[in-house]
């Protein structure tokens, strides 16, 4: 697999139908993701839009430099208009269509308000925009799960270092100052349409995330889907119906002109 430093950092990346002269997707993964952690979601998505994929991992995930030293309250902030940025000039992408899951869907949204740089579209599965008394109960647990059970040797499936991971991302979350984290003041300077997905059975969210990104990008053409008997990743629990909605998400887009 082939690596990229972005923002000092040595992130490894994969490309989709890279020959293809096709719009990008570029895939930003969940809070415990990694490329790898996609399976081939990425590449069914892509063919079925008739689109060029990226896929990476982001600094302290999969095979990309582990962290060294505990992630800040505004980590996303720097994925957004640091990392991601970075990423794009050195692979030579310009106006990428951002997919983002969960973590990587708050990622996106900052990307597309804070960066200023051209955004195709957004589509966001189970973003976070503020930080919920159920996230919190959740993560909690998952601490519990990582301390004991065979939680840490599964993730060694998709993680170099499965604690980098997993710390990484579970530590700033249970941290008292990032329980006040919220990016709803981001929302109105983001202008790229929107396409946000959630689970109704999230462990991780409630509606409230979605319908909050609805009020709050007034500047953005906005779609919700609401999906039953789905939880915190759409794109496990219910691919088809995602592929179908992003697709015909896309398909408006270039046929408005976008």
């Amino acid at each position: 697999m082939p690596f990229v430093i972005a923002a000092g950092r040595r992130l490894e990346y994969e490309l989709i139908d890279d020959a293809r002269d096709a719009p990008w997707i570029v895939f930003l993964h969940e809070g415990l993701g990694s490329r790898a952690m996609w399976k081939d979601f990425p590449a069914r998505l892509c063919n079925a839009c008739g689109c060029r994929g990226i896929v990476y991992s982001r600094y302290g995930y999969g095979e990309s430099e582990p962290l060294d030293a505990p992630r800040a309250v505004a980590f996303m902030h720097h994925e957004a208009e640091d990392s991601l940025p970075d990423l794009l000039d050195a692979l030579g992408v310009d106006a990428p269509i951002l997919f983002g899951h969960s973590d990587g869907g708050s990622i996106a949204l900052l990307h597309a308000s804070l960066a200023a740089r051209p955004v195709h579209a957004v589509v966001v599965m189970a973003p976070h925009v503020l930080v919920e008394d159920v996230s919190i109960r959740s993560i909690e647990a998952a601490k519990v799960t990582y301390e004991t059970t065979d939680l840490r040797d599964k993730l060694r499936r998709y993680h170099a270092d499965p604690d980098s991971a997993f710390r990484g991302w579970n530590d700033i979350w249970l941290h008292p100052e990032f329980r006040d984290w919220n990016i709803e003041d981001c929302l109105p300077g983001i202008r790229a349409p929107i396409l946000a997905i959630q689970g109704e059975d999230d462990e991780y969210g409630t509606m409230e995330q979605i319908e909050r990104i609805a009020r709050g990008a007034v500047n953005a053409r906005v779609t919700l889907l609401p999906l039953a008997d789905c939880g915190h990743s759409p794109h496990r629990d219910q691919p088809e119906k995602v592929i179908a909605a992003v697709r015909a998400f896309i398909d408006c887009i270039r046929s408005a002109g976008r």
